[in-house]
């Protein structure tokens, strides 16, 4: 029997602030919505815009990094899965379906301390820190015999 596939990528703006709440057994929970805007034609050929709102729940380091780092109206790339819930509420029973998200990539630039975005021409300049590659160098003065390189 085929497995099912529940994967996710959304892209918008953030509606509110994100929340920050913490379990009883202290682990954190960001929850937060976004708005995402569509574009198309009706009937008569016009174009028309349409936002959809879908809520959004991070756990864990990453709802604490979203809670730090994003605010109302700025963009990101988030990447998870559809997930549903019910409960009862004053006698009535609630349904929602939600995003896990499993990874939220900042897409905005850096904010400045009143959580407006920096707009800057300065091109980011690479990190040293960033390239990973290893360089190993060979010190010794005898030749490398290509028969021993492994590949």
């Amino acid at each position: 029997m085929a497995r099912s596939l529940n994967q996710v990528t959304l892209m918008g703006n953030l509606t509110r602030d994100p929340e920050l709440r913490q379990t009883p057994n202290g682990q954190s929970v960001c929850s937060f919505s976004l708005a995402l805007n569509r574009s198309y034609r009706d009937a008569n050929g016009e174009w028309q815009e349409v936002t959809d709102y879908v809520d959004i729940v991070a756990w864990g380091p990453l709802g604490e990094r979203v809670s730090q780092y994003l605010n109302k109206g700025r963009r990101c790339l988030v990447q998870g899965r559809l997930q549903s819930r019910s409960w009862e509420q004053d006698g009535q029973k609630r349904n929602k379906v939600e995003v896990l998200a499993n990874d939220v990539t900042f897409l905005d630039g850096r904010t400045d301390n009143n959580g407006q975005t920096e707009e800057t021409d300065e091109k980011p300049q690479p990190s040293k820190k960033a390239n990973k590659d290893v360089v190993i160098e060979d010190v010794s003065d005898e030749p490398i015999n290509l028969d021993d390189i492994p590949f």
